[in-house]
């Protein structure tokens, strides 16, 4: 072989390693349906509070919902452990009025705890005047 296959085989099995390091897992997601109208809340902001050990939240992640009403990348798995109190805060009142709706909620808030290394889905349904959740799959 000559150096110009060395070199692109060498820089073909760099990138790849490049490329296998950024595929990121995430331990926390969540969605928003809207039941009022059957569909997905897009664009809404989350934000992921974490209980400190001075008992005041600290904000450590922000996302905006995707199209499909979801976010998927709350806590990266690997960096450090993720066991503890978190909260989930859904701003739900910008929404709704780009529904052109009243809201009683400005915002929901979601408070769980993980314990072990396991993935966890945390969704809402909303509607303007209620909401509900539970720990998915």
């Amino acid at each position: 072989m000559n150096i110009n296959k060395y070199f692109i085989m060498l820089f073909c099995m760099l990138f790849g390693f490049i490329a296998y390091g950024q595929n990121n897992k995430y331990q926390l997601s969540s969605h928003i349906l809207d039941i009022s109208k059957g569909s997905p809340a897009s664009n809404v902001k989350v934000d992921l509070e974490r209980l400190m050990p001075n008992k005041e939240w600290m904000t450590i992640a922000s996302e905006r919902t995707d199209n499909n009403g979801r976010i998927g990348n709350f806590l990266v798995v690997g960096k450090g452990d993720n066991k503890g109190i978190y909260k989930l805060k859904f701003y739900t009142e910008n929404y709704f009025i780009s529904q052109k709706l009243e809201t009683f909620y400005p915002f929901i808030e979601v408070i769980f705890e993980i314990k072990d290394d396991k993935h966890y889905h945390v969704p809402i349904t909303v509607s303007p005047f209620g909401y509900s959740t539970y720990r998915g799959s």
